[in-house]
């Protein structure tokens, strides 16, 4: 895989570099702010003030949209933005469109917390307005890269969005016996996203961290992978959930087998990557729990849909998410890689969520406690990422100062 965004200086004919077009420069970095922020704000809303969601779309089904399509889908369709820069050599978007696109989503998130029906699809409209472009951008420089191994991400972003739309356009009818199976696609398609993305990056990261450590790619497998995810979401599309299920399980099984020959022992003194690693189990694991799920297979630790959609969600993409935010923005914006205590708090914090929630599914006397950890847990690790990121994302990258006459330089390593 090539190496993910390296942005040269400028040359000494430039104009150096402002905090705003430098946070306009590319996609992760308005998207990435606004991704974590919306984490934080809107388990806040559901959690502790739920008497504010009072859109047409509300109560359960807002929360579970906000967290698929709002939060995860956000975050990577920033990771996607910034990186088919490097995989193409063409940024998709930055400056005033890319503002435009940020704008968009933020617009989507307020009109679905403002009553009526105008509202509600005033929101619709933004929200795939935003995953319609992101897919457009991703079209344009992987079409004319002609960057064949890239070809399926755009068709993803655009899938997810579709599906985005036909989940709210099937609440708005109040068909809510077959709203559940449109979202489980809309997993899958995210699934589809996470598992083609990390699976490049961890080993990547992996073997430029770890010194002589040799990991496989696993490129073949990751194509069957990508395939059974493929074929899952078509027999999920078509109402046929036991043959969805055959390849759920595939995708997870080869997931897990994977990260096992990625030797997960070898990167446990590295937080960078122990984090994407445990993410990467997990989105195998939850895929495994989904597959029993279809097939009927249901002990009683997996009889509610909800056991395995947060051990993907939260175990997997979240805790994905987590570590990708920090790494990729301090690889981005030429800081070294290297966790600080603040970012190792946020990986410890979404696993403590992510274990307590799981545990609250649960009817016990403990559910409401520990629906409170797992949300107090998930605030402070996202507001822990805020503080120390935003300024970094905010500000031009730090390998560049500028000389006496103004102009930018790189930085001595010091």
């Amino acid at each position: 895989m090539s190496t993910l965004i390296s942005i040269s200086p400028p040359s000494k004919t430039k104009q150096p570099e402002t905090r705003m077009t430098a946070f306009l420069s590319l996609g992760f970095r308005p998207l990435y702010i606004a991704g974590a922020a919306w984490a934080l704000i809107s388990i806040l809303l559901w959690i502790y003030t739920p008497q504010f969601l009072q859109g047409t779309l509300n109560g359960m089904w807002w929360h579970a949209h906000e967290m698929l399509w709002a939060f995860v889908g956000t975050i990577a369709v920033a990771f996607l933005l910034t990186a088919s820069a490097t995989w193409t050599g063409s940024n998709p978007i930055k400056g005033v469109p890319l503002a435009i696109l940020a704008l968009t989503w933020l617009m989507a998130r307020v009109a679905f917390l403002i009553p009526g029906d105008s509202m509600f699809f005033t929101g619709m409209l933004y929200e795939f307005s935003f995953y319609l472009v992101s897919a457009i951008c991703l079209f344009r420089v992987i079409l004319k890269a002609k960057s064949k191994r890239n070809y399926a991400l755009p068709w993803a972003v655009l899938g997810l969005g579709i599906m985005d739309l036909v989940f709210l356009l099937t609440y708005y009818q109040g068909k809510l016996d077959v709203l559940m199976s449109f979202f489980e696609v809309g997993i899958l398609f995210m699934v589809l996203i996470a598992l083609l993305i990390a699976r490049r990056v961890v080993p990547f990261f992996a073997t430029r961290k770890i010194q002589g450590l040799q990991i496989p790619m696993h490129t073949r497998s990751g194509l069957y992978q990508l395939i059974a995810c493929g074929i899952a979401i078509f027999f999920g599309l078509v109402g046929l959930p036991k043959v969805m299920a055959l390849f759920i399980g595939i995708a997870g099984i080869i997931a897990i087998v994977q990260v096992i020959q990625w030797k997960p022992s070898k990167v446990l003194g590295e937080p960078l990557l122990w984090v994407l690693y445990l993410a990467y189990f997990f989105l195998g694991l939850g895929l495994v729990m989904g597959a029993l799920y279809f097939a009927g297979i249901r002990p009683s630790i997996m009889v509610r849909p909800a056991t395995y959609i947060h051990v993907i969600g939260m175990g997997g993409f979240s805790i994905m998410i987590i570590g990708m935010l920090t790494r990729t923005a301090l690889g981005h914006t030429g800081h070294p890689l290297k966790a600080s205590r603040l970012m190792v708090c946020s990986y410890v914090l979404v696993l403590v969520a992510t274990i307590s929630r799981f545990a609250a599914l649960y009817p016990s006397a403990y559910t409401q406690p520990l629906l409170h950890v797992a949300g107090l847990a998930w605030i402070l690790a996202f507001g822990f990422y805020l503080w120390q990121f935003v300024p970094i994302l905010t500000r031009p990258r730090a390998d560049q100062a500028f000389d006496k006459g103004g102009l930018i330089k790189p930085m001595e390593k010091k």
